[in-house]
């Protein structure tokens, strides 16, 4: 069962190099080419667009909420150095928080199906945008728009299910941008993803950071963050969960943190949490049960709880 996985793990995440052989054939044209592009790009925009518009008039309409939170999934596994897997997580995180096993009330005590707590515009259609022959430069700025589009409907905020950690450079350069300055990240991983462009890929998963920092959209990266502290974006690896809380994923790294712990460090932060993601959970590693996807499901419910307000 694992090697049927695997295998069809590799001839999805092959597709799109496959169709961009297609596509750079010298009889085809390059305008052709450029327009089925941009035509396409135009399409997940939009969609991204009147979903966050549609979110953001009905959260308004209720009325009450200075801050809302919304889902928008990044389907991305190509950049992973190892497993491409974390391209599969968002829609198993979707099934995981609205599970029947659990009830839609945060530990903080508020309750996911209120719209101003949590929405969702759905995933950035990367697979589609890749058959097209879309590079990853391109698809990097396509990731930063989405998220754009997403802020520009107040009061929403950002939650973005990974997906590998690359998807991280993008968001947080858009979360940047629109707020007109860098943010303060907590990073909580079992690695740095500091590397200048690792394996040769300078997109590459475990490079996510150093193009944050390169390009000034972070003020500070922090493993802890003090009180008063403005503009904080959160990220969150589920590596960074020992593998007995967390086993589904692509890099296991044992002696990690409880899962406890982290949910402590969340509920006692005090900053205005403007944007966050979760990354890199695995389903190809995940226990037959899905415990990973749960854990991830969790993470997500008090996320957005604590997003929101």
């Amino acid at each position: 069962m694992v090697g049927i996985c695997l295998g069809e793990m590799r001839r999805v995440a092959t597709r799109g190099i496959h169709y961009l052989h297609k596509l750079n054939a010298p009889n085809v044209p390059a305008d052709i080419i450029k327009k089925g592009q941009e035509r396409v790009i135009e399409a997940s925009l939009t969609l991204i667009r009147e979903r966050a518009k549609l979110k953001g008039e009905l959260v308004r309409a209720i009325g009450g909420a200075k801050a809302s939170t919304s889902l928008l999934g990044v389907p991305l596994g190509h950049n992973s150095s190892f497993l491409q897997g974390p391209a599969f997580a968002p829609p198993r995180i979707r099934e995981a928080i609205w599970c029947g096993s659990t009830n839609s009330t945060t530990e903080e005590g508020k309750d996911l199906k209120d719209p101003r707590v949590l929405t969702d515009v759905g995933d950035v259609p990367i697979q589609e945008i890749r058959d097209c022959g879309v590079e990853d430069e391109r698809l990097m700025n396509i990731i930063c728009e989405s998220v754009k589009l997403v802020m520009a409907e107040e009061p929403l905020r950002p939650l973005v299910l990974g997906g590998d950690h690359s998807i991280s450079y993008p968001v947080v350069r858009a979360v940047s941008e629109k707020l007109g300055g860098p943010v303060d990240i907590l990073h909580l991983d079992a690695h740095p993803d500091i590397y200048d462009a690792f394996e040769g890929n300078k997109y590459s998963h475990a490079s996510s950071f150093a193009r944050i920092m390169e390009g000034g959209y972070a003020r500070r990266l922090l493993q802890k963050l003090g009180e008063g502290v403005k503009g904080v974006y959160i990220s969150i690896d589920v590596d960074c969960l020992d593998p007995a809380f967390s086993p589904g994923v692509s890099h296991i790294e044992p002696g990690g943190l409880s899962f406890r712990d982290v949910l402590n460090i969340l509920h006692n932060l005090q900053g205005d949490i403007v944007a966050a993601d979760v990354v890199e959970f695995n389903p190809q590693r995940d226990t037959v049960d899905g415990m990973t996807a749960m854990v991830a499901a969790k993470l997500v419910r008090e996320l957005a709880a604590k997003m929101s307000k």
